[in-house]
This record gives C-alpha cells, structure tokens and sequence, in this order.
C-alpha cells in the first residue's frame, strides 16, 4: 500500500509539475498562428497608439477645462463690474435725491 499511495503522490507531483511548465507557453507552432516576436510587435504598436490617443485626449480635456475656467473668470468679472456699476448708480441716486 505505501508504494502505491507513493507512486501515485509521484505521479501527482510530476504532473503538477508539468502542467505547471506549459501554462504560459503560445500554442502557435501547432495552431499556425503568428510568431510570439510578431505579436509582441504588434501588441507594442498597438500601446503606443493607445498611449498616444490618451494623451492626446488628456490635451483635449485639458483644454476644454482651461477654456470652461477662462469663461468663468470673464463671467465672475462681468458679474463683479455690474455689481460696482449698480452701486455706483444707487449711491448717485442717493446724492441726486439728497440735492
């Protein structure tokens, strides 16, 4: 019986062992698919395009935040010179009233 549950615990182990060494290489030679190289090519293209639209778009919404920030900016001016013109109206009235 020992020999056996050893023999079969072997077996075990040297299977594990093996699945454990295969998980992570491509099937490519097999399936006829492209060359690990030409896919990691490929995939490294494929980031940098995708790199490169992200930032682009960061620029674009920076932009756009810049441009929203700006026209607040002007409308809390506008908003600021209104409030100092309807002020200066009221204290002119008040004078004209007092005259």
């Amino acid at each position: 019986m020992n020999k056996l549950l050893a023999a079969l615990v072997a077996g075990l182990f040297a299977t594990v062992t093996f699945a454990a060494s295969h998980v992570g290489a491509p099937m490519a030679a097999a399936s006829g698919a492209a060359p690990a190289a030409a896919t990691s090519k490929a995939d490294s293209k494929a980031m940098k395009a995708d790199a490169k639209a992200t930032k682009k778009k960061a620029k674009a919404n920076a932009k756009a935040a810049k441009k929203t920030a700006d026209a607040k900016a002007k409308s809390a001016k506008a908003d600021a010179t209104a409030k100092e013109a309807k002020i200066d109206a009221k204290a002119d009235a008040k004078k004209d009233a007092a005259k």
